[in-house]
C-alpha cells in the first residue's frame, strides 16, 4: 500500500436531513362537506449511516469529500398519507473505524463487521399529522406537528488498522525492514527517527499457500501514551492487531529495560493490550557471535524470543514459524 494514500483520521462534517411537517388538512368530499381530520405525518428525515467494508483499508476516499449531507423527508398530506422519508447517506469505512464527536472527543461506537451499518447523524422526526390530535371533545384540530430539524455538526473517523501480527518498537528498530524483507510492502526506510509517519501492511506468505498480515506501525518513544511523538496515532492501532512482535536491536544498551519501556507505554495507553500474545526479535544480529548472543540470552525478557537479521535475512524462516504457531495456537 502506497504511504501516501493511506489515511486513517479524517474529519467530516455530517447535516442530516430536516423532518417532513403533518399536514393540518381535512377530509371534503361531495357528501362529507365537513369531514374530520386526515393529515398525514410528515416524513424522516435522512440518516447519515456508516457502513463497514472489509475491501477498504483506508479513509482516502473521506479526505477530499468531508461535507456529507442526507435528504429532507416531505410533508405529510390528505387522506392521512405520511410523507416520504428523506434519503439516507451511507459511508462506507474499513473495519475497525471509531466515529467520534469532533466537538466533545465523546466515543460514539466502532464498526467491526462486514456489512455492519450504524447511524452517525440520525434525521430529523417527521412531524405528526392533525389526525393525531383529534379526540371526543376536540374533533377540529386546525393544526399539525412541524418536522423536527436534522442534525449538523463534525465528526471525527479514526481507523485502527486490522492485522495478524503488529510490529512494536523504537524508532529505527528495523521494523520496516523486516516487512520489506518477508512481505512485499515496500515501507520508507531510512536511518533516522519516524521514516514510517504511517503504518503499513504487507501479506506475508507461509508454508502450503497460507498467509498472514503484518503491520509495520510508527514507533514508539518514552511518553507516547501522553500523546508525546506519534503517541496516541500509533497507539489504537496496536489494539487491533492478535499477536505482538517487540522488536529491539543487538545493539541496545539494555535489551530488557527497552522491552519494560515498550510494554509501559502499552499498558498506559490500555491495559487490555498487556493480554495479547507477545514475542521478541533481536535485530541486526548478524553484527553478534555466538559468545555474545550467550551473554544477551541470560538476561531477556520471559517470552518467547530469537535473533534475527533482516539485512542478511538470518532467523526470518524460525521467526515465520514461530508467529504462525502462535497465531495458531499450536
Amino acid at each position: 500500500m502506497a504511504s501516501d494514500n493511506f489515511v486513517d483520521y479524517v474529519k467530516i462534517h455530517c447535516q442530516s436531513g430536516n423532518g417532513g411537517g403533518g399536514s393540518a388538512h381535512f377530509r371534503r368530499e361531495k357528501y362529507i362537506p365537513q369531514g374530520g381530520p386526515d393529515g398525514g405525518d410528515g416524513g424522516r428525515g435522512g440518516h447519515i449511516i456508516l457502513r463497514g467494508n472489509k475491501q477498504l483499508w483506508t479513509l482516502l476516499h473521506l479526505k477530499f469529500n468531508k461535507h456529507i449531507k442526507a435528504g429532507h423527508g416531505a410533508h405529510g398530506s390528505g387522506n392521512l398519507q405520511t410523507g416520504s422519508q428523506g434519503e439516507d447517506k451511507y459511508i462506507e469505512v474499513p473495519l475497525g473505524t471509531i466515529a467520534r464527536d469532533s466537538e466533545t472527543g465523546e466515543f460514539l461506537f466502532e464498526i467491526t463487521d462486514e456489512g455492519e451499518e450504524r447511524i452517525l447523524v440520525p434525521g430529523g422526526r417527521g412531524g405528526m399529522g392533525n389526525d393525531n390530535f383529534k379526540s371526543s371533545t376536540f374533533q377540529t384540530p386546525r393544526f399539525a406537528q412541524p418536522g423536527e430539524k436534522g442534525r449538523e455538526g463534525w465528526m471525527t473517523l479514526e481507523m485502527k488498522v486490522l492485522a495478524d501480527v503488529g510490529l512494536v518498537g523504537f524508532p529505527n528498530a528495523g521494523k520496516s525492514t523486516l516487512l520489506s524483507v518477508i512481505s512485499a510492502a515496500k515501507p520508507e526506510i531510512g536511518d533516522y527517527p519516524f521514516t514510517t509517519l504511517r503504518p503499513n501492511l504487507g501479506i506475508v506468505k507461509y508454508r502450503d499457500y497460507r498467509s498472514f498480515v503484518m503491520a509495520d506501525i510508527p514507533g514508539i518513544i518514552e511518553g507516547a501514551h501522553t500523546g508525546k511523538g506519534l503517541g496516541l496515532r500509533f497507539l489504537r492501532h496496536i489494539e487491533r492487531n492478535s499477536l505482538l512482535l517487540f522488536m529491539i536491536p543487538a545493539d541496545s544498551d539494555d535489551i530488557h529495560k527497552e522491552y519494560n519501556v515498550l510494554l509501559n507505554e502499552l499498558q498506559q495507553y490500555n491495559p487490555e493490550l498487556l493480554h495479547k500474545e507477545r514475542l521478541l526479535a533481536i535485530t541486526k544480529s548478524d553484527m553478534l557471535d555466538d559468545e555474545l548472543k550467550e551473554a544477551i540470552s541470560s538476561d531477556l525478557p520471559k517470552i518467547p524470543w530469537l535473533f534475527i537479521s533482516s539485512v542478511a535475512e538470518q532467523g526470518l524462516v524460525e521467526l515465520k514459524d514461530l508467529i504462525w504457531s502462535k497465531l495458531n495456537h499450536d
